[in-house]
């Protein structure tokens, strides 16, 4: 993994954010890389106000990799859900880098904030659960699958629906 430096998006950043976003979830793009949605859904992944929503609420935090160039190479959301709890999503990293260490990186950094932040001692997250193999990825970071299932967030017909994940942190 080259050298990567940590910090809090701004709303300048929601530009390139979404860029990011858009090429690791969706598209051609994100078939360069193994974590993505481009196989189940089309279409845009978030937009320029959910984004700055994200970036603009104070019980949310998102945070951003970028390279020595300045060049963004991941991101990653936490939200306080309060009583201990924190959630974590929207998880990408530029499909170029994937599987070089960015995303367990990410995640590391994103709990390390829940617990700071948040006073958070357990990260929840949900996956999509037609993808086994993303779930297995999580699993071998620590996260353990609930039994809860959640719907998809979209009001679309899905043959798929969200697994919940969560692990102790702190």
């Amino acid at each position: 993994m080259t050298e990567l430096s940590f910090r809090f998006a701004t709303l300048a950043d929601v530009p390139r954010l979404r860029t990011l976003v858009e090429s690791a979830y969706r598209g051609a793009s994100a078939k360069r890389g193994w974590t993505h949605e481009a196989d189940l859904l089309d279409g845009d992944r978030t937009s320029d106000d959910e984004l700055a929503s994200l970036i603009a609420d104070p019980d949310k935090r998102v945070l951003l990799a970028e390279d020595a160039n300045g060049a963004l190479a991941g991101s990653v959301n936490a939200t306080n859900l309060g009583n201990g709890r924190a959630y974590m999503g929207m998880l990408c990293v530029d499909p170029e880098l994937q599987s070089d260490g960015l995303g367990r990186a990410l995640i590391a950094a994103i709990e390390a904030v829940a617990v700071r932040e948040f006073a958070a001692s357990v990260m929840e997250m949900t996956v999509v659960d037609a993808r086994p193999e993303l779930i297995a990825y999580y699993e071998r970071r620590g996260y353990v699958r609930t039994p809860e299932v959640r719907p998809f967030p979209l009001p679309i017909a899905v043959p798929f629906a969200m697994a919940v994940l969560e692990r102790a942190i702190g």
